[in-house]
């Protein structure tokens, strides 16, 4: 194995942009040359490596095809490099961070999602900064030599966060992702300071990566709102090829309580449906005890995603279906903490 290495991997996204002098644009620019662009990686002892996805792929267009590719590529390298930095869009980063959570079983070693908000050619661009501290954590390792954060994660306006803990609350402000049920893994200031209790370590360093790259995509997402129609909730639920709905209610799980609401509901779990709740706040989870709405939710066959984010429900949901034809499998794996991304 290689020491003291990392990988870049630019898939996308406005980090890797820069002015051309001549088109007065903003084009992507030769990652090859990263060291030219961000002359202060020279400073770190390590051997920085890059590769480029061809072509490159705006976040907004991110399909699972592109988590495949990004899941094989870290296989196929991952005993050449201690840790991964995936260059991406900020638009989707929280859904990748999340489907690579549970694509990489037993992972060891840091793949750490980070972007920007301005690109890196700007005088005022984030991007410098979010991607030396991702470098230095991506290659970070305790005293037995074993990584300091063997996750996928994002790094973001010096915050370091469990990826599929992890959404985007700003399209402007430089502080863009958040983690509202989960403490940041790690703070970059004058030094970076790792929260080693949060950090999903075993403590023991073992290295024995075993992809899941299986995903089935038959899942829809339903927001609970004033004013739904009867035809909007049977679409989702009940919709042609949907296995599963995820569903986004009110504070703690609560829906509207019109029976033919709770009929639909009903009806798409004895057809077989998976449907999981999660909550619309930020911050809390899901507790479908507490009202009178959310009992008739658990009481009609509705799974309780405690404080799963929408985007991590997503990607668990996709790697147990593509893995799985049991629909009580799946039911029964859902609830369960596989990846650090739900509390309870």
């Amino acid at each position: 194995m290689t020491h003291n290495s990392v990988l870049l991997i630019y898939t996308g996204g406005t980090i890797g942009m820069k002015e051309d002098p001549e088109l007065q644009t903003l084009v992507p620019f030769d990652f090859s040359g990263i060291i030219d662009e961000v002359p202060e990686l020279r400073k770190f002892a390590l051997t920085i490596d890059s590769y480029t996805f061809n072509p490159l792929i705006d976040s907004s267009d991110v399909e699972p095809d592109m988590w495949r590719n990004l899941a094989l590529l870290i296989k196929d390298k991952y005993d050449c490099y201690d840790g991964f930095v995936i260059l991406h869009g900020t638009d989707t980063m929280a859904y990748s961070a999340s489907a690579l959570s549970f694509m990489l079983e037993g992972l060891a070693k840091p793949v750490i999602f980070t972007g920007s908000q301005l690109p890196i050619g700007r005088p005022r661009t984030d991007g410098k900064e979010n991607l030396i501290s991702s470098v230095e954590i991506a290659t970070a390792k305790g005293p037995d030599g074993a990584p300091l954060v063997p996750e996928v994660c994002i790094f973001f306006n010096s915050k370091l966060f469990r990826g599929n803990r992890c959404t985007k609350v700003s399209s402007t402000a430089f502080d863009a992702f958040s983690s509202p049920n989960y403490p940041a893994l790690a703070n970059a200031g004058i030094s970076i300071e790792y929260d080693t209790k949060h950090i999903g370590w075993t403590g023991k360093y073992e290295g024995n990566l075993k992809l899941h790259t299986a995903l089935d995509t038959s899942v829809s997402i339903m927001k609970v709102h004033p004013g739904i129609t009867e035809n909007v909730a049977r679409n989702c639920l009940l919709g042609e090829g949907i296995k599963a709905c995820i569903i986004e209610t009110y504070g703690s799980g609560n829906s509207i309580s019109k029976k033919w609401f709770i009929d639909i509901v009903q009806e798409a779990v004895r057809k077989g449906r998976i449907l999981l709740n999660v909550t619309q706040c930020l911050s809390g989870e899901v507790n479908m005890d507490i009202y009178a709405t959310g009992r008739a939710l658990k009481n009609a066959g509705v799974i309780s995603g405690g404080d799963m984010t929408t985007e991590s429900a997503l990607g668990k949901l996709f790697i147990l279906l593509g893995e799985s034809s049991d629909t009580e499998e799946v039911k029964s794996l859902l609830p369960k903490n596989l990846r650090g991304e739900m509390s309870k």
